[in-house]
């Protein structure tokens, strides 16, 4: 009973002695990972900004559908973001004209959007702000007013959105 004993501990001592070499640690050597995160933005805009027909007497403004904003900013932590609405001019159609001074907006949704706003051809108009990377969202409803001193036809007018960080 001795042998088998004696057997069985030489064989476990074999397999231990074994087992440790082939784990031997040789050699480590380390290397940086490195990524590049620049600063960026997107706007989209989803809906379509459209005012039909409507009789000034019964409608004295019209609004046209929601617009959902959305932007997109990656920026620093601390960085502000500005979100702003310009006009190319008036609403044209031929040689007639409406004043883009009608046009105005109301906002739902969405935290640091302004609440409204009056459209300008001449000055950039603030949408929203806010600070740090993150992306916002709201609906914005267009609302013209409806004046029997508009001439018939129809009318069309640039709006450019801009998303900026200093």
């Amino acid at each position: 009973m001795r042998k088998t004993l004696w057997k069985v501990g030489l064989s476990a001592a074999v397999v231990l002695l074994t087992s440790t070499s082939a784990y031997a640690q040789l050699a480590t050597q380390n290397i940086n990972a490195t990524a590049v995160v620049a600063a960026r933005g997107r706007i989209t805009l989803t809906g379509a900004i459209n005012f039909p027909d409507t009789d000034p007497f019964v409608s004295p403004t019209i609004n046209a559908a929601g617009l959902t904003v959305q932007a997109l900013a990656r920026v620093a932590v601390g960085a502000g973001v500005s979100l702003t609405v310009q006009a190319g001019g008036n609403f044209v159609s031929a040689g007639d004209s409406i004043a883009i001074g009608n046009l105005t907006w109301a906002t739902a949704g969405g935290a640091g959007f302004n609440a409204t706003g009056t459209m300008s051809s001449a000055t950039a108009q603030p949408v929203g702000s806010w600070t740090g990377p993150g992306a916002h969202n709201a609906t914005q409803t267009y609302t013209l007013v409806n004046d029997w001193a508009y001439a018939p036809g129809n009318y069309v007018v640039t709006l450019t959105y801009t998303l900026t960080s200093p």
